[in-house]
Formats: C-alpha cells, structure tokens, sequence
C-alpha cells in the first residue's frame, strides 16, 4: 500500500490566511508541505503574513498571493504565480465563501449575483484550474456547506450557490481519475467563526447548537484534520460530499 503524506508537498489554499483556511495552512506546514497561501481583501493581509510567518517557522516554503477568484483569468493566474513560488501542486484547497441570510422576496439581483460569483463561479473555475496544474495523484478539495442537506429558511442564495459545487465535484472525480486525482467536497456545520455570527441571532446561535454533539457549533479544530485525511490516507475517497458537523443533519 502507498503511504500517502504531505511531507514534502505543495499546497495551495484559496482564503488560506485566517479562519478555517489559515488553520489548514498551518497543519500543512507542520505535516511537512510547503503552503501557498491566498487572500481575497487587502484587510486581510497582515493575517496572511501571520500563517505565513507560521508555515515557515514550521519548516516549509510558503508564500502570500491574492486576487478576486470571481474573475476567472485570477485562478489561473493563482495557480501559476502558486506553482512559480513553490513548485508544482499536489494539494488545491478552496474554502472561500460568502454568506447571506435573507429571504428570497428581499433579495435583490446584485446579491444573486454577488453569492454565486463567489460560492459557484470561483468554485468551478478552481477546479478547472486544478484540473490544469494540479500534479498526477494530487488532491483538490472544496469547502461547502452543510445546508446542503437541510431544509430551512434565509439561506437560499448561500445553499444554491454551494450546492452546484457538488455537481462540479463529482465530474470533476470522473475527468481527472485517470490521473489519480481525488475531488472532494467537505460540508461542515455552522462554524464558530465571523463568517457564521454576522447572519444570525442570538436565538439562531442557540438552535443551531442544540442541533449537533455536546451542543456546540463545529469549530474549524473538527474540520482541518478532515482536510488533511482527505489529502494523504483519504485519497481514495473521491466525488464525494463529506458532511462533518456533529450530527446537525444529513441525507
């Protein structure tokens, strides 16, 4: 059997520099990869050199990229000034997203267009582009959501701009098998990041934990280790959506 690790690889993480990704970043680094690391706004910049700062202490080459993924011709840039700086990719990671809580007779065109620019377009256009550099036998994982699988109100244009991700994943597995490549998808709970607190009410919070293990939200702790299985032991499982979030829901 092959032993499948990350010493030695390259990564790239789309939204690597704080949150979920930064903690991706920096599990890499201490498992032995070297990390290309990508932000969107230029607000978060001094926390992409800070997991920087941490994927080189760590031992491994890193380096800070940026641009907006919702333009195509910046993923494929990404990917070449990422392969430039650290070598070929073996592992690409896509958490970027955009959340919105809003009811479906309120929303207006621009924000449809906004949430699927960021959660589908940029989406799809990172795996294309892994799909290009990504080396034989490498990994591409997407972040999701696991609104995939429930049933409620608010989050129409969040869930539908995720849910074809799915879909991108799953032919994605079938168009790069031949190479070895897995895809998959990761759909974690309500996270207990900034990203989640803006949307909700205090209420909201407390539903939403009761809904899952020990009633907690799903830290990014539970979700970056799923990443790492899925990038070296977990290589064989491919086009799936893999729903880790404490028993919040399923399918």
């Amino acid at each position: 059997m092959t032993t499948h690790t990350l010493k030695g690889k390259n990564v790239l993480i789309a939204a690597g520099a704080k949150n979920l990704g930064g903690l991706i970043a920096r599990q890499a680094a201490e498992a032995g990869a070297n990390v290309a690391i990508h932000y969107n706004s230029e607000s978060t910049r001094p926390q992409a050199e800070e997991t920087l700062a941490a994927v080189q202490a760590a031992g491994g080459t890193g380096v800070v990229l940026t641009g907006d993924l919702t333009v195509p011709a910046n993923v494929a840039t990404l990917f070449a000034d990422a392969e430039a700086a650290i070598g070929k990719i073996d592992v690409a990671v896509n958490t970027v997203g955009k959340v919105l809580r809003k009811p479906i007779v309120e929303t207006t065109e621009e924000e449809y267009d906004s949430m699927f620019d960021v959660n589908s377009k940029a989406a799809y256009f990172f795996i294309k582009e892994a799909g290009t550099h990504v080396a034989d036998g490498g990994k591409v994982i997407t972040i999701v959501t696991s609104l995939l699988a429930a049933f409620t109100d608010g989050y129409s244009t969040y869930a539908g701009s995720k849910s074809p991700v799915e879909h991108f994943t799953r032919a994605a597995a079938k168009e790069f098998a031949a190479r070895g490549i897995s895809v998959t998808a990761v759909a974690p709970g309500p996270m207990d990041t900034p990203f989640f607190y803006g949307q909700e009410t205090p209420e909201r919070v407390e539903f939403h934990k009761s809904q899952a293990m020990g009633g907690q939200l799903t830290q990014i702790e539970d979700i970056a280790p799923i990443v790492t299985f899925l990038a070296t032991e977990g290589w064989w499982i491919t086009g799936q959506t893999i729903f880790a979030n404490g028993g919040y829901t399923t399918r």
